[in-house]
């Protein structure tokens, strides 16, 4: 893991908003170095390209999930369904923390179909489905678990569904007469029912019970 130093993790987080907002290809590298207060020269010593810094901001984010996945595989104090519940809490949290990253995934998932984007999402989303795959794999080997789960509708299912209802939580609110929710009201309230409504669904779908 390349260790990032509190400028390079300045411009990253700077990149990541304006990439959210206006694209990876709508954005500058000086639109870069104006919103994280650097110059250009700066950016290009610690990044040299702005697709190198992509790729870097990829790196960090994609870090810190693959050390949260295999911290609850080495976890032998918590049962197969436990882990899977942290899962989809952990999921949700990250998800509502960083939304400028996962619109990044989103708008370049559905738009960036060449070049160094494709192999960054499909390596990160790789990953994680390997790691999912062996807390699944372990439960079943337990006996805990269903076997013949179909993995990649399990993650579309918790990226979908999280992605859907964050991303479009204006809409949710104003449709379920919640609009005298404070904004962080509202927030505990979406995470609530996420979080309940997932680990229902995935009870159902991975147990026996």
């Amino acid at each position: 893991m390349t260790t990032y130093n509190e400028k390079q993790i300045q411009i990253m987080e700077a990149a990541e908003k304006l990439f959210a907002e206006k694209g990876f290809d709508g954005t500058s590298v000086r639109d870069v170095a104006k919103e994280a207060g650097v110059n250009l020269a700066m950016i290009s010593y610690y990044f040299g390209s702005k697709e190198k810094l992509m790729e870097a901001l990829f790196k960090y984010r994609g870090h810190f999930i693959k050390l949260q996945l295999e911290s609850m595989l080495q976890n032998n104090e918590m049962t197969s369904l436990q882990k899977i519940y942290s899962l989809i809490d952990n999921y949700i949290e990250r998800f509502m923390r960083q939304q400028c990253f996962h619109r990044i995934m989103v708008r370049e998932q559905m738009f960036h179909l060449k070049g160094s984007m494709p192999k960054l999402i499909h390596d990160l989303k790789r990953t994680n489905q390997e790691l999912v795959h062996q807390l699944i794999a372990e439960g079943q080997k337990k006996g805990e678990f269903k076997k013949n789960i179909d993995m990649p509708l399990m993650m579309a299912t918790l990226i979908g569904t999280v992605s859907h209802v964050v991303t479009t939580q204006h809409y949710y609110q104003k449709l379920n007469n919640l609009e005298s929710m404070s904004p962080e009201e509202f927030q505990k309230h979406i995470k609530k029912k996420l979080s309940s409504h997932l680990k229902s669904l995935f009870k159902a779908a991975l147990t026996y019970e």
